[in-house]
């Protein structure tokens, strides 16, 4: 598989207020800094980053200059691309929030950051809907749900993810204490939205088999799962597959197996449609597209579903396609990438580092892509 891309952004302001007794740092970093306090967010995003060392053949970062993530990629050894502009002087929140911008267009599959709750309100500021982050803690109060426990913590999420190994998305909260009333005596946190961020998917599903994942029972809370979420007048082409057909059947509709059937407002609308009748069913059409992965091969596009071709992929577009795979189906891979052969080199290489994965009821996990 190609390289796996990682955006990177480190605030080397974080935590500076702590060890000064200052209760935070948002606009008290200019004064710890001048009671000698040494930053340590480059040193704590080492400790993440140096569980990635032996996968770095296999990682790019994307990053911002300087301090804020280029300096210390360089001294480690890993392979990087820096984007934006650094102005002179202290980094800045408006530094965080144009990193975040470059980063997603950079199309890094996680973002990565160090820092605080001020720093979480950046990110949060600035991503778009969807962009998995993790962050590497660093400041002095840490109230948002997007933090791992620890830098290692933080390191080791993301070399799993890097090697195949089941990663679920979850929402955090982003909140952060109001420093001036905290120092006061005052304690008020506040919600300032919420971020998707990984966490470390299991391979056994608690059900009444003995605690074996039942492809019946998943499927039921899939199909649920849908229902619950059907976009009015957008159109859902399933690809062929047991997975798929099996879904089709928890919600009333009677797909084919080794077909492509489209469905409109939780109806079917074409059944086992070729390539032109499905291109002339999306185009100009707002449509979601979910195939399932080929059982210990892989192969979400390419085997089986030609009818999915790079025309109607484009249409449809990369970013509305969604993968229906059990855990259990998962775990045949052992670790391998999904895998793309759409017959358009360009199209293969635009996919994303990792897909969504639709794996049970409001469960989606991140999983890698080979091209």
């Amino acid at each position: 598989m190609g390289l796996f891309h990682i955006g990177l952004i480190i605030n080397p302001l974080a935590g500076l207020g702590g060890p000064a007794g200052f209760k935070g740092s948002d606009g008290m970093a200019e004064q710890a800094l001048a009671l000698g306090v040494e930053a340590k967010a480059a040193l704590r995003t080492q400790t993440a980053l140096e569980v990635l060392l032996p996968l770095r053949e296999r990682l790019e970062f994307v990053t911002f200059p300087g301090a804020m993530g280029a300096d210390l990629l360089a001294e480690m050894g890993f392979a990087h691309r820096v984007v934006g502009e650094l102005p002179a002087g202290p980094s800045s929140a408006a530094d965080t929030r144009q990193a975040v911008e470059l980063l997603q267009d950079a199309g890094v599959a996680l973002i990565l950051f160090t820092g605080g709750d001020g720093t979480a309100r950046d990110i949060c500021a600035a991503v778009r809907e969807g962009q998995p982050v993790l962050g590497i803690p660093a400041g002095v109060k840490i109230q948002s749900g997007v933090y791992a426990i620890s830098p290692r913590a933080a390191g080791e999420l993301t070399a799993r993810l890097i090697e195949g190994g089941l990663v679920r998305l979850s929402s955090g909260e982003v909140r952060d204490i109001d420093e001036s009333a905290l120092r006061e005596g005052r304690v008020t946190a506040r919600w300032y939205g919420e971020l998707t961020v990984p966490q470390e998917g299991g391979y056994v599903q608690q059900v009444k088999q003995g605690g074996v994942e039942s492809e019946e029972l998943v499927l039921n809370d899939l199909a649920d799962w849908l229902q619950d979420s059907w976009e009015a007048d957008v159109r859902y082409v399933f690809g062929p597959g047991s997975t798929l057909h099996g879904l089709a059947q928890n919600l009333g509709l009677q797909t084919t197996l080794l077909g492509v059937d489209v469905i409109e407002n939780g109806q079917l609308l074409a059944s086992d449609v070729t390539e032109a009748q499905l291109f002339e069913l999306i185009d100009g059409h707002p449509t979601r597209l979910l195939v399932t992965a080929i059982g210990g091969q892989g192969h979400i596009i390419g085997r089986g579903n030609q009818q999915i071709s790079p025309r109607v992929l484009r249409a449809i577009g990369l970013e509305h396609l969604r993968v229906v795979a059990t855990k259990r189906k998962l775990g045949t891979l052992e670790g391998r990438p999904l895998l793309v052969d759409s017959g358009d080199v360009a199209l293969d290489d635009a996919f994303p580092d990792v897909v969504r994965v639709w794996a049970g009821y409001k469960e989606e996990l991140l999983y890698p892509v080979g091209k």
